[in-house]
């Protein structure tokens, strides 16, 4: 799973655009620099995504915006994704809900900025759960901005793609929803028109959704006069993508490389050994539209209706078998290695070694004398024996008894109850981000540190002073987590994203979810400054409280990550308390 957690964001990738006034490598107004591909449009035509940009429009400036502003006094702008073309999309935050949303935002005197609002409500009519969802669409001081969904938990197809080709079930689940997906949105009038592999995210649960309906399109100035080929074609450039890890076209694109120049349009088992044959020609009749495929002469698909149709009359694919490991084989005990009962292993043949027969039994008088006189001496043996065990227990008796006749007794016990007790973990029910300062860092993925997953993490921002935070930072950054009711705690567990000079964490008893005293009359509970990744604390005494700080006040330094730039920061993967 791609670590970038701006998943919802559906202009992130620029690949195969042409923008009319970005640069590149130009800043964005948070500092973190965006490579922009600056293809020619006749490429971006051939590489699929659909459509022809509105040519001479005027240039215009992107509005100059930063970090911690707040639009509607209620979504503050955390990180700027993208700035091109006049408009610039951002990771924000609803303040009202307490969640992670999508931002783009234009100067309301945009070209584009009427068309833009029209997709976006549009887009929001629709209300099908397999699209990213437009939340709100508004034209406010000078300003349009759209909102829509954020997916911490979904992977771009791109960063699926850059791991190797799909398997056959998975793009059969892939071009069966999106091209379901599609076909509702056209029977709509809505069409896509920027159908690239940035665009589909795959959410944890393997459902595929998809970004930017009609508003990508919008805000780009793309247009088609055959929107539903536009798209059908585009979902057939992403399967051949996800058969071969190829871009179907000579060009490179979306991180993947082109097919070799002068060969033309080839099917993917042509492209790759072991390609499942329906879907191979499934994806060459959604893109070669101005034909039958060679291989069997089946119509094309120029509709995503004709694109589900033919989904429909391919055999299903399975999910191949979840493949077991085999034991380990039992090992024997040495007795039972032995060579009792078996023959000796050897590099060559087995020998079986001659059995001696028993000597034959005693006939006759002499023999039955024998038998007598054994079984008399057997008979004896025991009753010398069970006179002699009776004599030793009546011995015993007498032994442990004491003068006054007190019995004394034996303590049998082996000391079990002298060892401590292993800690019992405890179950974190809620919990809020702790921010006196009133500048939380990432308010809606709190959850995501007790989830169970180490994929999933809360960050902080990156500083450019450290790893001490205070003075020149804040005082510290940090979770108040609620354990349901009062527990004694006693150890803690946390996994840490960054590692490096260093960590400091100190774990607080406080008074509630959101507590409004202040850090330095809270009691302690224990303190760790750690430079690895995982952090363990554990009390002198056990502490008993429902809600437990964990305040963070030094972070190491970290290069720059697809999340956030270069500095001072840490994220959170996973905590454990126990009592």
């Amino acid at each position: 799973m791609a670590e970038r957690s701006t998943a919802a964001v559906d202009v992130a990738d620029n690949s195969g655009d042409n923008p009319l006034t970005a640069k590149a490598d130009k800043a964005t107004t948070d500092g973190v620099t965006e490579s922009i591909d600056t293809a020619d449009t006749a490429e971006q035509s051939k590489n699929g995504t659909g459509g022809e940009r509105r040519a001479n429009e005027p240039s215009i400036a992107t509005p100059e915006l930063h970090s911690g502003h707040k639009l509607a006094r209620r979504y503050r702008l955390e990180e700027c994704v993208t700035r091109l073309d006049g408009f610039s999309s951002w990771r924000a935050v609803d303040e009202k809900l307490r969640r992670a949303v999508g931002v783009h935002l234009l100067p309301a005197d945009h070209p584009r900025a009427r068309s833009v609002l029209a997709a976006a409500r549009s887009s929001a009519l629709l209300g099908d759960p397999r699209f990213v969802q437009v939340l709100d669409a508004v034209e406010e001081n000078d300003l349009v901005y759209v909102v829509h969904e954020w997916l911490p938990d979904a992977t771009e197809l791109t960063a699926l793609l850059a791991l190797g080709p799909l398997e056959a079930h998975d793009a059969y689940q892939m071009v069966t929803q999106v091209s379901q997906a599609m076909a509702a949105a056209h029977r709509e009038g809505l069409a896509h028109l920027r159908l690239t592999p940035s665009a589909v995210l795959r959410t944890s649960t393997g459902q595929y959704r998809i970004r930017g309906l009609a508003v990508a399109a919008a805000l780009r100035g793309i247009s088609s006069d055959t929107p539903q080929r536009s798209d059908t074609e585009a979902i057939g450039a992403l399967l051949y993508a996800v058969l071969t890890q190829r871009w179907p076209y000579e060009s490179d694109a979306y991180g993947l490389h082109g097919l070799p120049k002068g060969v033309g349009l080839i099917a993917p088992d042509q492209v790759r050994a072991g390609v499942h044959r329906g879907l191979s020609e499934l994806a060459m009749r959604a893109l070669v539209n101005d034909g039958a495929t060679a291989s069997r002469q089946e119509p094309p698909c120029t509709t995503p209706d004709e694109l589900v149709k033919a989904v429909g009359e391919m055999p299903r694919i399975r999910p191949p078998e979840p493949a077991f490991t085999a034991p380990p084989e039992y090992q024997r005990t040495t007795y039972q290695q032995g060579t009792y009962g078996r023959p000796a292993a050897g590099p060559g043949p087995s020998v079986t070694q001659p059995v001696t027969p028993p000597p034959p039994a005693l006939q006759g008088r002499t023999g039955k004398a024998l038998k007598w006189a054994v079984s008399a001496l057997l008979i004896a043996a025991l009753g010398l024996g069970s006179w002699q065990l009776a004599d030793a227990l009546l011995h015993r008796d007498k032994g442990g008894s004491n003068e006054t006749g007190n019995t004394q007794t034996t303590d049998h016990s082996d000391g079990d109850g002298d060892k401590p007790k292993a800690p019992a973990p405890i179950k974190i029910q809620d919990a809020e981000e702790y921010a006196p300062d009133g500048s939380p860092q990432n308010a809606a993925d709190v959850k995501n540190t007790y989830d169970g997953s180490a994929t999933s993490y809360w960050r902080t921002k990156s500083f450019t002073d450290g790893p001490e935070l205070a003075p020149s930072v804040k005082t510290g950054v940090g979770i108040v987590y609620d354990l349901g009711s009062a527990k004694d705690i006693s150890t803690a567990s946390i996994l840490l994203r960054y590692g490096g000079d260093h960590t400091t964490i100190t774990l607080y008893a406080t008074d509630s979810l959101s507590p409004s005293t202040p850090v330095t009359s809270m009691k302690q509970i224990a303190t760790v400054k750690t430079s690895g990744t995982k952090a363990g604390l554990k009390a002198s005494t056990p502490v008993k409280s429902r809600y437990v700080l964990l305040w963070m006040t030094a972070m190491p330094y970290s290069p720059q990550d697809d999340y956030s730039g270069k500095g001072h920061k840490q994220a959170i993967t996973d905590v454990k308390f126990a009592g």
